[in-house]
């Protein structure tokens, strides 16, 4: 075995390390497009199999590396239907004007290794007053802040923004007579990326027909993404937040800062915004 190994590494050349470091890349990369829904843990699997596939065969198990074969085989067309909403976003993304730009300044791959220094912790107090002051006012509100996931498609549905959050503007954007203030907002690395964005509804049957349109959208966005989501009712008032589907309905002010800053690992935020 270790002979084996030996003359498969004596015999690799430049353009075999370069292929290799194509295929790194290409895998990290289709992993950061999808990370963060539902699609990267199927991704995982399909590479795991594939992987197992490949070194079963090199060591010459052959019934069991004949059968993954052909589990791959027919997985290929399992990809496109499954990887179907993804595989038409990204390449979406090669007919923008702004494909070029992004390109030059992610460089995703290598950043990995650095230490982003870029990211700023979220200001929970800002969201929460908000969220206090309009639940008093009755102003329907519906919050999305993304984690892992860009939530491209969402927000290019939108009205861009890119403004640092504070009270006073979500407030203004939710305002009865604002033209923004229909949808949802969209919070990414602590900026309003958009506004009047429009998310998934789920089509759960086991949600109380109670729950309106913002409340649906916002447990299709957390089903479908790692995304969190923060809804206003504009008839009771009350707040909500939601996670991978879930919502807890109802919380304070106060149990919401203290959900975001567990969210967040903001402990110097826990301070209770009145």
């Amino acid at each position: 075995m270790k002979e084996q190994i030996a003359d498969w590494y004596a015999g690799l050349g430049w353009i075999d390390y370069l292929d290799i470091l194509l295929v790194i890349v290409l895998i990290y990369e289709t992993y950061r497009f999808i990370r963060g829904t539902g699609a990267d843990k199927i991704f995982i699997g399909l590479l795991t199999i594939v992987m197992l596939w490949r070194v079963l065969d090199y060591l010459n198990f052959t019934l069991t590396s004949f059968i993954l074969g052909g589990i791959v085989n027919v997985g290929l067309i399992a990809v496109f239907i499954i990887f179907q909403p993804e595989i038409r976003r990204f390449l979406q993304l090669f007919n923008t004007r702004t494909f070029l730009e992004r390109s030059q300044k992610d460089f995703s791959f290598f950043r990995f290794f650095l230490k982003d220094s870029a990211k700023s912790k979220l200001n929970i107090p800002a969201i929460v007053e908000a969220c206090s002051q309009m639940s008093k006012e009755l102003t329907g509100a519906l919050i999305v802040i993304t984690k892992d996931n860009r939530l491209e498609y969402p927000v290019s549905t939108g009205q861009a923004i890119h403004a640092i959050i504070s009270t006073s503007l979500l407030e203004n954007i939710f305002f009865e007579n604002s033209p923004l203030h229909d949808g949802a907002v969209i919070i990414s690395h602590n900026k309003i990326i958009a506004a009047r964005c429009i998310l998934p509804v789920s089509a759960n049957p086991r949600i109380p027909t109670s729950l309106g349109l913002r409340h649906r959208s916002a447990i299709g966005i957390t089903e479908q993404t790692d995304a969190l989501a923060v809804v206003v009712s504009e008839q009771t008032g009350a707040i909500s937040f939601v996670k991978a589907g879930r919502i807890q309905r109802n919380i304070t002010p106060e149990r919401l800062t203290e959900i975001l800053s567990n969210e967040f690992n903001n402990p110097a935020e826990k301070q209770v915004v009145r």
